[in-house]
């Protein structure tokens, strides 16, 4: 797609400013995107074709760099990263810009984000996307400790957790404030509760790589709520699965079944 399409913008949430992108029909449904950890909406959504394929489908495409992410602002206190403020960002969002109803997706850490926008605000949610989190909302995906410490380590060679080095290279390769990662990873990760997530009675998608060993099962998370399809998208693990045709398919088949009440 041609980033020189894309509509930038900023706004204030809070104390925070917020840098957000639009493409896509202005008069299309609106889709709003909320991208991963340590990633950005031109990571998560542009370069792997989201926004070409929602664009292309008639869309109204919004995405935001959620806070510490991005061109937003990167706040080093770990108090600023409670995933209820940064659903709060992505509410305000959509405020400023008069939408009332929009599809929410989110990948990964913006899965989450996406379900605490859905439980705080239904009235904004019109359908939810999960992907690259499935179960481990509600049961946690590990221990995310050595990850903090490995963005705050002095260099990659120092760091010998697995993970903790694959979150700090690709840290490195987008050229993120790892500091502001490390404060965000330490407060974002609040659970779900199951009782919560029946109070999401909007249609949801939750879509796993079936090589994900974070993300946790789509069909666990699927089954907890009340109008959930779950999808696995093949041979994919967390880093991979974003950007996979298996999974833009569904999507839009999932869109297509809302708005036509099928789901």
């Amino acid at each position: 797609m041609n980033l020189d399409r894309l509509q930038v913008g900023r706004f204030t949430s809070g104390d925070i400013e917020i840098a957000w992108y639009e493409a896509g029909n202005p008069n299309g449904f609106p889709i709003l995107l909320i991208h991963g950890f340590a990633s950005t909406a031109h990571v998560n959504w542009v370069f792997p074709g989201w926004v070409k394929t929602l664009d292309e489908a008639g869309f109204r495409v919004i995405a935001l760099d959620n806070r510490g992410h991005g061109q937003s602002d990167k706040p080093h206190d770990p108090e600023a990263y409670h995933p209820e403020m940064m659903a709060a960002d992505a509410a305000g969002l959509l405020d400023s810009l008069k939408i009332t109803s929009a599809h929410v997706m989110g990948y990964s850490m913006g899965a989450r984000i996406s379900a605490f926008l859905a439980l705080a605000r239904p009235d904004l949610v019109r359908s939810l996307v999960f992907g690259g989190l499935g179960l481990g909302m509600v049961d946690g995906v590990g221990d995310w400790d050595p990850i903090a410490d490995a963005l705050r380590a002095e260099t990659l060679g120092d760091v010998t957790d697995e993970r903790g080095r694959m979150f700090r290279a690709f840290a490195e390769q987008t050229k993120s404030d790892r500091l502001a990662l490390a404060a965000c990873i330490s407060t974002s990760r609040t659970l779900i509760r199951e009782e919560d997530l029946l109070r999401l009675t909007m249609p949801a998608l939750v879509a796993v790589g079936t090589r994900d060993d974070i993300a946790g099962s789509a069909e666990g998370l699927a089954l907890l709520m009340l109008r959930a399809r779950a999808l696995n998208i093949p041979n994919r693990d967390h880093m991979l699965a974003v950007g996979d045709k298996v999974f833009k398919a569904a999507a839009l088949e999932f869109f297509a079944d809302v708005a036509a009440g099928a789901i």
